[in-house]
């Protein structure tokens, strides 16, 4: 089970590495594509409001990668679950005030995370 958190980890730290690119360098092409309830006009206007969110998803990204690669397996464990939970938190935030997408999308795959991060600690 210890090997299944480090996955999660990998695969939520890819889809928070993608969001930070959304964000930051494509909010006014590609996002507009992604973000289909956003009025068209707004992009240009939030862009660097989207930017300053793109940097926090690239924060969050950058502590799951860590996890995985920190040697000492409690102290490993306890950084993923931070982090996942600080994504599982946002997923539930977004689900509630923007999108339940959202939390399909972030709030999920953080869930499963925790779960896995539970599982290797106690199972």
């Amino acid at each position: 089970m210890g090997f299944l958190y480090k996955i999660l980890a990998f695969v939520v730290a890819l889809q928070h590495v993608y969001f930070l690119y959304l964000e930051m360098f494509a909010w006014t092409t590609k996002a507009k594509k992604v973000f289909k309830s956003m009025p068209e006009h707004l992009f240009e206007p939030t862009k660097t409001l989207a930017a300053n969110q793109g940097l926090y998803n690239g924060f969050l990204a950058a502590g799951l990668v860590w996890s995985v690669f920190i040697t000492d397996t409690l102290w490993s464990v306890y950084i993923a679950l931070f982090f996942f939970s600080c994504v599982c938190i946002a997923g539930v935030y977004g689900g509630y005030t923007a999108s339940k997408t959202i939390f399909y999308v972030q709030g999920i795959p953080a869930l499963l995370g925790i779960l896995a991060c539970l599982a290797s600690l106690f199972g």
